[in-house]
């Protein structure tokens, strides 16, 4: 068979030729091109091809125009497409997508608005926008193929400008997909957290909608209705913005899932809207609404063409659901949006096509105009937020660089290379000339300037805020002191041996202390300098007197109290088990693996030797036992009271090269019911940091947020990870 009849198999012939023809343009141009994993590059083309007809239902014209694009791209100087009639459209679409690939992120400043504006400016028709947003969907997909800077370059991109496209363009499903990428990678532990919840409590669902549809059968099937049932469940993005946005947990979020009708019936829009409006009278029938939630999009499409009836009934056990009713028409459409129908299953002069194509048109050239019915206003989720802890800027080649928020011209030069940064004398931000500590912000385009002459200040400290600047800047400091030291010492050592004077440890405690200096190195620089006038050293050693001042004894320092271990044993007031069938005789513990504390979301996993062990919800462990061992996960869930159990817990901690940092962590832990088990340091020199890991035991996780809190404030805390 026909690789092409393998892969596009729902095509007319004409298609098929259309798409077979542009196929072996790309497999020929693409030989010898690989991808990140090794594979053949032609892997990215087929991929998005597969996206474009397959998920979105884009025609064939779309899915050659994807190969002829990805065959032009590596062969820009010859026409891919000469001596074969692949249509104006095929070449429309061909030519937006190949200037489309030349934006480089630098050129909109990682502005969203800019990148539009570009793709309007390049694109005669809007499906080249989709199948953009389809080939960045296959990138996301696969970002494990790429290295951890380009990938985290991609994320980004994907972040400020792809996701927002796609939600102005109602292209849901992208939209959706994209965020929860992003989530996986920005966010590890919350997503596993919410991930793990969400298959945990899929069987409540299923029975929840068990339940509504029996009631309902008859009355529809006297109606003649034949329909599928769906369950639209919230995807974890959304559930953690919201979580954040309203400060619930997740049981706090009621909108996790919606209950969809799709009903199936031929596309007229009068049967398509008499029907709907009869399954939703079946269901206010037989359940209490909430006539102030009900939304009609079907008496008025949104100009992104979605139409549907939403409406929240109440169950007789009080729970709220969120039902929805659409045809299998209408679902198609909001699932993959309008461009799958656009020149394709005889519709393309639709008054509603047409009037989406206009408002797509208008969304792009004005897309802060929302009066015009733009799709900002269709999905009630918002749009992710930038990172607020960091920034992103561009080194004048394109290349991507992640810093910290408030960094200055000067941190980024240390951030390409110390050297570099040493010499810095200013910049030019977006080509105007700043001086060393204008602050960046994401999008910045930043060239360093440099003099052989310059050299670090204690001034400069006082603006960078990176921890790899301001260790390098006092390296260097510290070399330019010892340096000047040694020149004061001799100096010094040479005027003392002329007066036949001698300095010893308790006058150098002396004069430091008069003079102020923190350290021997310091006085001496300060002698080389001239700070320190050689004839008030030698009129205190001539005029030595008996009251000389006694020196404060050495102060050791504090080693933190590590209080013995309390063992957990178990105790029934900690941790309640319900629904333990036949296990009710098995004992429990903690899983080492994530180490629960009292509080956490938690399940139970009974083990063959252990009894049962008790994880973490966002524990790494989690979704590999509920897919592989559903029938041995246990619901828990703590008790109402707690115990007098304590818990130990793991933390890693990124902090700067400060020798203030240990102690400003012990006194924050100090602070709350938490003592230290185990402390250790090690020095991570490629990044100027310290790399901590301490063991606590706290009695339940709402000291143990207190605690990570305030260690995250702190102002030489770079991160803090629960381990």
């Amino acid at each position: 068979m026909d690789r092409t009849e393998e892969l596009f198999p729902n095509y007319d012939e004409k298609g098929k030729s259309l798409i077979r023809q542009a196929y072996d343009i790309a497999e020929k141009a693409l030989e010898g091109q690989t991808r990140g994993n090794g594979k053949p590059f032609m892997e990215h083309p087929v991929n998005v091809a597969r996206i474009a007809s397959d998920e979105i239902g884009l025609p064939a014209e779309c899915v050659a125009a994807i190969f002829l694009h990805e065959a032009q791209r590596f062969h820009p100087e010859t026409d891919v497409m000469e001596g074969h009639d692949f249509g104006k459209d095929v070449r429309t679409m061909v030519d937006g997508l190949n200037k489309i690939a030349t934006i480089k992120p630098k050129d909109t400043r990682l502005e969203a608005e800019n990148y539009k504006k570009l793709i309007v400016s390049y694109s005669k028709d809007p499906r080249v926008t989709v199948l953009k947003l389809a080939d960045r969907l296959e990138v996301m997909r696969s970002l494990d193929l790429f290295p951890k800077l380009s990938r985290e370059r991609k994320i980004l991109e994907t972040l400020l400008l792809y996701i927002p496209l796609a939600h102005q363009l109602g292209l849901y499903n992208m939209k959706s997909e994209m965020e929860d990428i992003y989530f996986r990678y920005a966010e590890p532990e919350q997503y596993r957290a919410i991930t793990n919840k969400l298959k945990s409590t899929e069987g409540d669902r299923q029975k929840l909608m068990t339940q509504f549809i029996e009631p309902l059968k008859s009355k529809l099937s006297e109606e003649g209705i034949k329909y599928k049932l769906k369950i639209r469940t919230k995807t974890a993005y959304s559930i953690w913005r919201k979580m954040q946005k309203q400060k619930v947990p997740f049981e706090g979020v009621y909108d996790v899932f919606a209950i969809r009708f799709i009903i199936d019936c031929e596309p007229d829009r009068e049967k398509e809207h008499a029907l709907c409006w009869k399954v939703f009278s079946r269901v206010t029938e037989e359940y209490e609404s909430d006539t102030n939630r009900l939304r009609d999009w079907i008496s008025n499409p949104k100009p992104n063409g979605y139409e549907s009836l939403h409406i929240t009934v109440r169950n007789k056990d009080n729970v709220y659901l969120e039902v929805q009713i659409r045809t299998r028409r209408m679902d198609e459409i909001a699932e993959n949006g309008l461009a799958s129908h656009w020149s394709y299953k005889g519709i393309r002069h639709e008054a509603t096509l047409d009037k989406w194509l206009t408002s797509v048109r208008h969304i792009l050239e004005h897309p802060e105009d929302t009066s015009h019915g733009g799709a900002s206003g269709y999905y009630e989720d918002d749009l992710p937020a930038p990172p607020e802890k960091e920034i992103f800027v561009f080194t004048p080649s394109g290349e991507l660089r992640k810093l910290a928020a408030g960094s200055t011209v000067l941190d980024f030069a240390f951030d390409i290379h110390s050297n570099l940064g040493i010499r810095c004398t200013g910049g030019k931000v977006n080509g105007k000339a700043v001086p060393i500590k204008e602050k960046l912000h994401t999008g910045d385009i930043v060239e360093i300037m440099s003099g052989k002459n310059q050299k670090p200040s204690t001034d400069w400290l006082n603006f960078v805020v990176t921890s790899k600047a301001r260790t390098k800047i006092r390296q260097k400091l510290s070399e330019a002191e010892f340096q000047k030291a040694t020149e004061g010492k001799e100096l010094l050592e040479r005027r003392l041996k002329n007066w036949k004077l001698e300095l010893n440890d308790e006058d150098m405690a002396i004069l430091m202390k008069k003079t102020q200096h923190r350290n021997v190195n310091a006085f001496y620089a300060a002698v080389a300098d001239g700070s320190i006038d050689i004839a008030d050293v030698k009129n205190f050693l001539d005029r030595k007197t008996e009251d000389r001042p006694a020196e404060e004894p050495d102060r050791q320092p504090e080693k933190p109290q590590s209080a013995m271990q309390k063992k957990h044993e178990g105790a029934a007031d900690d941790i309640l088990i319900i629904d333990a069938r036949n296990v009710k005789s098995l004992d429990y513990k903690m899983a080492k693996c994530c180490n629960p504390v009292f509080g956490d979301d938690v399940f139970g996993f009974v083990s063959v030797k252990d009894g049962i062990k008790i994880h973490r919800m966002s524990c790494t462990n989690a979704a590999r036992l509920m897919e592989k061992y559903p029938y041995r996960i246990q619901k828990v869930k703590w008790s109402d009271t707690q115990g007098t159990s304590s818990f130990q817990v793991t933390l890693k901690i990124v902090a700067a090269h400060e020798s203030s940092v240990i102690n400003e962590i012990f006194d924050t832990v100090n602070t709350f019911k938490a003592s230290i088990r185990n402390f250790n340091v090690s020095d991570n020199d490629r990044n100027g940091t310290y790399d901590i890991q301490i063991k606590l035991s706290v009695p339940n996780n709402l000291e143990l947020d207190k605690v990570i809190s305030q260690i995250r404030v702190r102002k030489n805390i770079i991160k803090v990870t629960r381990v």
